[in-house]
């Protein structure tokens, strides 16, 4: 390629702040894979956060992007895939686009087809626009691709702080996870945290049904697995929470081990695995490292636990949760899903076609 900006560049990144900025510019905060994408006429190369090439993972995007962008440009933006049918963004379809084999990647680029939405213009033509204020930037964005279609999306943006605070509120309906916040004058600095990101916060009850050893030691806690009961009374595995203190891994591993028990009898045993239950059992292969071991100790289901996480997607929590405050008052059986605030649900159509 031969642009004024040529790959790999690294995205640049945001830090994450308790309340949205006055005075910014506002988008929505999409949950996909964040690229970089150049084109130089029929070239086309879509970078990841890490400087990795995904561009043989993305057949549809590039023939997207040839469609749409300008013949020579570099654009930042976000790999999506849209749920219409849920009406939510579906990060886990999105991760099993990564796959080595040819075939399969022609297959699911057409049961599980991406998308692209923009949100910064780096390059145009023979011109580094980096050092242009971002307002000017995102105006030269929308110029650009005034007239690209589906699956190409220019992100909504405002600088209207009200609307930013109903967009946090009704975009989550839609499978979007917060705001992002760009000061207008801000140039683009790669792999520099300079942007803002408000993310919604919540907390639940979880029972704790089991837990990993930390790779440093068999007597420390690596995680300890939670769940919550459904309206069946299963206990469904909903995620994690695993950043503790080294000294305070250890003490709970002492904590645990009158709770320990055998797979007889527990709520994520093998047969339930066999039926089909959400079970961390599904897991014990990791599709992203062979020789991770992803197998647990399972535990009574009789301690609770009240931890801090972000958004649900589908059962589980979207994110790592994290620790909060054991809950001794509690009863495991008091664990449901009913106890989950649920967003407002907003159509993502909307979010996809609005600027």
């Amino acid at each position: 390629m031969d642009l004024p900006i040529n790959p790999p560049v690294k995205p640049m990144l945001a830090k994450p702040v308790a309340d949205i900025p006055p005075g910014q510019l506002y988008e929505p905060k999409w949950d996909g894979f964040r690229s970089i994408i150049f084109r130089d006429g029929d070239e086309v190369e879509i970078g990841s956060r890490n400087e990795k090439p995904m561009t043989r993972y993305f057949p549809e995007v590039v023939q997207a992007v040839l469609a749409n962008f300008p013949p020579r440009s570099v654009i930042d933006g976000e790999i999506i895939v849209a749920d219409t049918a849920r009406n939510t963004l579906d990060f886990e379809a999105l991760q099993q686009r990564i796959h080595p084999a040819a075939s399969r990647v022609k297959l699911l680029s057409e049961q599980t087809p991406a998308g692209f939405v923009a949100f910064d213009l780096l390059a145009l033509g023979d011109e580094d626009l980096t050092t242009l204020p971002f307002a000017e930037r995102r105006a030269r964005l929308e110029q650009c691709l005034a007239d690209a279609k589906p699956p190409v999306y220019v992100t909504p943006a405002t600088d209207e702080l009200e609307t930013a605070q109903r967009w946090f509120a009704e975009f989550e309906g839609a499978g979007l996870d917060g705001l992002i916040a760009k000061a207008k004058d801000l140039e683009y600095v790669p792999d520099k945290r300079v942007m803002t990101k408000i993310k919604h916060k919540r907390t639940a009850d979880c029972v704790v049904a089991g837990y990993r050893v930390h790779k440093s030691a068999e007597n420390r806690i690596g995680s300890l697995l939670l769940g919550l009961f459904d309206e069946r009374d299963v206990l469904v595995s909903v995620g994690v929470i695993g950043s503790f203190p080294m000294a305070v891994r250890e003490e709970l591993f002492t904590e645990m081990q009158h709770l320990v028990t055998t797979f007889e009898g527990h709520p994520w045993n093998w047969a339930a695995h066999e039926q089909g239950e959400r079970t961390p059992r599904k897991n014990e292969v990791s599709r992203w490292n062979n020789g991770k071991d992803l197998s647990f100790i399972p535990l009574r289901p009789e301690r609770v636990v009240e931890v801090r996480y972000d958004y649900m997607e589908g059962l589980r929590f979207r994110h790592t949760a994290q620790f909060e405050r054991w809950r001794p008052d509690r009863e495991p059986r008091s664990c449901t899903y009913e106890q989950l605030e649920r967003p407002v649900r907003f159509n993502l159509a909307d979010v996809l076609t609005s600027r």
